[in-house]
This record gives C-alpha cells, sequence and structure tokens, in this order.
C-alpha cells in the first residue's frame, strides 16, 4: 500500500540525485513517484492499487482518462531510461510534471 511518505520519499531521491547530475537516474526516480502518487489515488478511489504497470494503466484509463493520457504520453521516455542516457531538458520537463501533479493532489 503506497503512503504520502513513501512518495515524497521517492521524489526526495529524485531531487538529490538531480542535484548530482545524474538525470537519467533522477527521471527513473521521477517516474517512481509519480506511480506511487497515480497507486495513492487508485488505492483512494477504488480501494486497491494496481500490481504492475498494466493493471495500472486499465485502472487509470477507467478512472482518472486524464491522468491517464497523460503517463501514456510519457511511458516511452520511461522505457528510454534503460537504454538512453537522459539529457538534463528531458528531466526538468518530467520533474516538472510530477511537481504540478504532486501538486493538484496535494502532496508535498
Amino acid at each position: 500500500m503506497v503512503t504520502r511518505q513513501q512518495i515524497m520519499m521517492f521524489k526526495h531521491s529524485a531531487d538529490q540525485i538531480y542535484s548530482l547530475g545524474d538525470y537519467t537516474s533522477a527521471t527513473i526516480l521521477y517516474f517512481k513517484t509519480w506511480f506511487a502518487l497515480q497507486d495513492y489515488a487508485l488505492l483512494e478511489k477504488t480501494g486497491s492499487s494496481p500490481k504492475d504497470h498494466s493493471e495500472r494503466f486499465r485502472m487509470l484509463q477507467k478512472e482518472f482518462p486524464d491522468m491517464y493520457q497523460e503517463v501514456d504520453k510519457e511511458f516511452s521516455m520511461y522505457r528510454d531510461t534503460y537504454s538512453k542516457v537522459i539529457p538534463k531538458q528531458e528531466c526538468d520537463r518530467i520533474k516538472r510534471i510530477i511537481e504540478h501533479a504532486l501538486q493538484s493532489h496535494h502532496i508535498g
């Protein structure tokens, strides 16, 4: 079960790694923050949280269509973190998305 504390722990870790200039690892952690936030929102709304990305996407599509569209649009960037070096500009873009999502859900 995802908690607000875990979400903020992931965000704090992402910010720490970002400050070291490791934008690929920071991007991974920003996505982890975002996924945790989505799971938290789903848990609050439905009483359950997804077991994997596929289930998360299905649940988001049904319960939070706007959130689904945004993460679906950005998921290829997450996959890129496995094989590419992520430049600062892309990390900054993802970081802004996550910070806006946290603000929208009154977390942080």
